[in-house]
């Protein structure tokens, strides 16, 4: 393995426990593994020159520095994008939950979270916080200053899950928030009626905002390696059920399945982002999506 992908792995980011150094390790690691721009396609400000190699868009070598020196240059780019963020946090109960990975699903999507706040603010775009149950319980309007990402890891380091969930009725209530187009970022297992939670998101895009799903769920609940006779509790409910494993894994996988595929189908027709994680991926995949369709919408 890789020191890049020891920086990535759910297991060593636990092993620090100040949330911004957290960020700043997920976001170094991944930055330091990542060989081409995600940004291709921004608007963009001038950042430096660099020579020329086989690839590279014709169109971005400076013509005054080849009448200078008769060598290549292109110009390489920032990103300046100016988009509003907001970080919407799920503290339903089942959140809370681990089997056998040393981060919750709560802890994996705080982790990721507070890396996008890093990013964001690194490139001076405003980023908030909304945190709901049944409904939204702790709110921080988006700044782009940098004191805001002390203000916004001190919130997401403060709230835990420990509440049922309406995931429709908070994502409506934060579309009537929203004033300005913004992107929205949820983190959530998604545990409730798709049927609600596909409508809610609907609303969001036909509100003229872009959407990012962070569909987090344990490894446990990604592959169900649990034998024979298992007692399971609901996490909201408290209601157990007890089953056998061996015989229920086929059919709870193809349901899992499907699932899934439903939030992406519909997302995707809706362009909407969907990103499905489970808590022992390296923070790479989400990170990279998320930069891979930011870029692909601005």
């Amino acid at each position: 393995m890789s020191s890049v992908e020891r920086y990535l792995q759910p297991s060593v980011i636990n092993q620090i426990k100040r949330l911004d150094l957290r960020a700043q390790f997920i976001v170094k690691g991944f930055l330091h593994g990542l060989h081409a721009s995600p940004f291709h396609g921004f608007s963009v400000e001038f950042s430096e020159h660099r020579k020329y190699t086989p690839g590279d868009d014709p169109k971005d070598i400076d013509w005054l520095i080849y009448a200078k020196t008769d060598k290549y240059y292109v110009k390489k780019f920032e990103a300046e994008t100016n988009i509003t963020g907001y970080l919407a946090m799920d503290l339903s109960r089942s959140m809370a939950y681990t089997y056998r990975q040393e981060l919750t699903k709560f802890d994996y999507a705080i982790c990721l979270a507070a890396a996008l706040c890093y990013l964001m603010i690194q490139q001076q775009d405003p980023v908030g916080v909304v945190a709901f149950d049944t409904r939204i319980r702790r709110s921080l309007a988006p700044k782009a200053r940098r004191s805001q990402l002390a203000h916004v890891l001190s919130l997401l380091a403060s709230i835990r899950p420990t509440g049922q969930t309406d995931i429709a009725q908070s994502l409506n209530q934060l579309a009537a928030m929203l004033r300005h187009a913004s992107l929205v970022m949820l983190f959530s297992d998604l545990l409730a009626d798709p049927e609600g939670v596909l409508q809610a998101l609907y609303r969001l895009r036909h509100g003229g905002h872009d959407v990012i799903v962070f569909h987090v769920i344990d490894e446990a609940e990604a592959r169900f390696p649990f034998e024979g006779m298992v007692e399971l509790e609901d996490p909201e409910s408290r209601q157990r059920l007890t089953l056998d494993a061996d015989a229920f894994r086929s059919d709870y996988l193809s349901a899992l399945e499907a699932f899934r595929q439903r939030f992406r189908r519909e997302c995707s027709q809706a362009r909407i982002d969907y990103v499905p994680l489970d808590t022992s991926m390296r923070f790479d995949r989400a990170l990279m999506e998320y930069l891979q369709r930011r870029s692909v919408r601005s």
